[in-house]
């Protein structure tokens, strides 16, 4: 009697949701959304302006796009694949990143070196802060305590505290830092320095580099997994795979032309990878480090920032 009933309620229970992957296609002014378990695109949805930046909120209910050309960020409803809100920035916004609780989005403005920081709800400007020349790549520490611009034209990291919204220091990294990533625990973060062909690692608590670790030509963004640092490497079109304790250079795993936007799966199990002029999302294996699986996408993905929608509990 116990395992019938028990069979029952598998049988009544919702079907697990696979997670997906919300990639910015830039010259195609689309986002394609993959499903991630058939891995196979199963939307496409038009946004003008040039899409380039993606972050979706950590419960999955929001996805935030920046479109430089179009000085706008569109605020989606993740489930239902619809635009909620067309938020009017200005300048150039091209980074952006969800606060943990789910509300604000952060945008980085590209030509008025501030961040902007708007109401997930109501679409509404809730601040700013001026940061370093030419923000890129943004991240929030998983606390929400901190949020971090990389500060391409000043070769710098701006720590932002993110109650107040004011820019607490200024950390010099490599040559034209990108992306930002920070770990799990808060503790360390990661740029890819498109320059100087190297990963700055941040100790956040210091508030200074502890380490370089060099990597391909022109490194745009970095992705952490299974106690590894993957960075897109746009001119080798390589991954490169350095372990963070030790620092060691792993592998450099061969990709699509031109990788940019890269993000790991929540178990860490693979490693996604938006190829720009291959148009390609590519997943790696972080168990043999080698691609599995190539799905094509709309031309020109970047995928910059978090764009893996966890729907799986």
């Amino acid at each position: 009697m116990i395992g019938a009933l028990a069979l029952l309620l598998v049988l009544l229970a919702p079907p697990a949701r696979a997670d997906e992957a919300f990639v910015t296609s830039q010259p195609a002014e689309t986002l394609s959304i993959v499903d991630l378990a058939s891995r196979k695109v199963v939307a496409t949805l038009p946004i003008p302006g040039k899409p380039a930046g993606i972050a979706v909120s950590p419960d999955g209910t929001r996805a935030f796009v920046t479109s430089p050309d179009g000085k706008a960020l569109s605020i989606l409803d993740a489930a239902t694949r619809t635009v909620t809100y067309r938020v009017e920035v200005g300048g150039g916004p091209l980074g952006v990143a969800v606060h943990p609780s789910g509300s604000p989005a952060y945008v980085a403005d590209w030509y008025q070196h501030r961040v902007v920081a708007v109401d997930a709800a109501s679409g509404a400007i809730a601040g700013e802060v001026k940061v370093g020349d030419s923000p890129s790549g943004l991240a929030v520490t998983p606390d929400g305590a901190l949020l971090l611009s990389a500060d391409r034209d000043s070769d710098a990291v701006s720590l932002i505290d993110t109650a107040t919204l004011t820019r607490l220091a200024s950390i010099p990294v490599g040559a034209r830092p990108f992306g930002v990533t920070i770990d799990a625990e808060g503790s360390r973060a990661y740029t890819a320095n498109v320059a100087s062909n190297d990963v700055s690692i941040i100790d956040l608590a210091a508030r200074k580099v502890v380490a370089t670790v060099k990597v391909g030509e022109r490194p745009y963004a970095v992705a952490l997994a299974k106690g590894r640092a993957f960075v897109t490497d746009q001119y080798d079109s390589t991954v490169s795979v350095f372990d963070t304790g030790t620092l060691q250079k792993l592998v450099a795993i061969p990709v699509g032309d031109y990788p940019e936007g890269i993000a790991a799966s929540r178990d860490g199990a693979f490693v996604y990878v938006a190829c720009w002029e291959a148009n390609t999302l590519e997943i790696i294996d972080t168990a043999t480090l080698k691609v599995v699986d190539t799905i094509p996408v709309a031309d020109g993905p970047r995928a910059f920032g978090a764009f893996i929608r966890r729907t799986r509990e």
